[in-house]
């Protein structure tokens, strides 16, 4: 009889009690460690756990605690167990600037719920999803690796980005676009004191645009303080837009206007899509070169391509110890993918799916 697989879990919220209830479902032992131990004694109650606290022999933290604990609360777990430690915080910078281990890595599931602790746990919270992982200088290849294929087996789309990269980018597409929708349903709330109708008629886009607001107001106290330089960019550059916007608007000029809304809707149907078909797909065999960081260089390439890698594992090389990733990406991309990791120094092998 085989032994199951083990994991702690470090806060039990929404998203660390969406781990603990998808890892139990694949058959793994989960411990379970939070602040408040009523929140432990319920997780256990509903079956996302097996035990409270942090099993020292684990193979795998999730670190899930709120952003300003992160840092404190990662090297507590890389002091107390022996395996791998990775984190689900949306700020990455602080963590990488602070943790110097090859046991961790910085994570981001980008996925979440209205719903909100325990109640929204969801073990399917993470199929096609994008779940970042962020390798530092002092990742190990094998803390990748094991981080990598927990997480896609969860059903995640695995992408590698620099901590700061990954920092400005979720300042775009996430918290500004939350405080957006915030400010948003502000000034419609306001407006509904002038127009009583106002609220009842707000139905379909307008619903859609603000959907996020809904999400849990603490969070994004630390969010907004942990990546304010990020978001302060993107503030800037949705403000100056809104601004030329505005005076598009004012001025009647309807061939801008055009321009604009025709160059958003093209660039909104362009927005990647998961690859199903095996006949879309091509497979590339990547021997990893023995230096440090190079399994992580493999994702963190393809996301600067923006290639996206539907499945991966590390099988042993027959020539040595050496590893070979063998990545599955989009077809129509492989050929800029193989000259990527070319001119990288690695010496892909691509074949196409039939």
């Amino acid at each position: 009889m085989s032994t199951a697989r083990r994991a702690n879990i470090s806060g039990l919220g929404l998203i660390g009690g969406s781990i603990a209830r998808a890892l139990t479902d694949r058959g793994w032992h989960v411990s379970g460690d939070d602040q408040l131990a009523d929140r432990m004694d319920r997780a256990v109650a509903m079956g996302l756990i097996c035990q409270t606290g942090l099993d020292p022999d684990a193979e795998i933290t999730f670190v899930a605690t709120p952003v300003l604990t992160l840092v404190g609360q990662v090297q507590r777990a890389l002091s107390a167990t022996k395996g791998v430690v990775t984190d689900v915080g949306s700020v990455k910078g602080p963590l990488a600037a602070a943790i110097d281990d090859p046991r961790f890595i910085g994570g981001h599931p980008m996925a979440g719920s209205e719903l909100e602790g325990l109640d929204g746990a969801d073990g399917s919270m993470f199929e096609g999803a994008v779940w970042v992982l962020t390798p530092s200088s002092s990742t190990a290849d094998s803390t990748f690796s094991e981080v990598a294929s927990i997480v896609a087996d969860l059903g995640a789309d695995v992408v590698a980005l620099p901590a700061d990269r990954h920092d400005q980018v979720v300042a775009v597409i996430s918290h500004v676009p939350h405080l957006t929708a915030a400010t948003l349903m502000g000034l419609a709330s306001d407006r509904a004191e002038e127009h009583a109708a106002l609220l009842r008629l707000a139905a379909g886009g307008f619903r859609d645009m603000t959907r996020i607001a809904s999400g849990h107001p603490a969070i994004w106290l630390d969010i907004c303080a942990e990546n304010r330089t990020a978001i302060l960019s993107a503030l800037d550059g949705l403000i100056d837009g809104l601004g030329a916007m505005r005076r598009v608007v004012d001025t009647d000029d309807r061939a801008e206007l055009q321009r604009r809304l025709a160059k958003a809707r093209d660039a909104r149907s362009n927005l990647p899509s998961r690859v199903n078909q095996p006949s879309d797909l091509a497979e590339v065999r990547i021997p990893i070169p023995d230096r440090p960081g190079a399994a992580a260089e493999v994702f963190t390439l393809a996301a600067e391509l923006g290639v996206n890698i539907d499945s991966f594992e590390v099988v042993h090389s027959a020539e040595g110890n050496r590893g070979v990733a063998v990545v599955l990406v989009d077809a129509a991309m492989a050929d800029m993918y193989r000259g990527g990791l070319l001119a990288r120094g690695y010496r892909p092998a691509v074949q196409r799916l039939s």
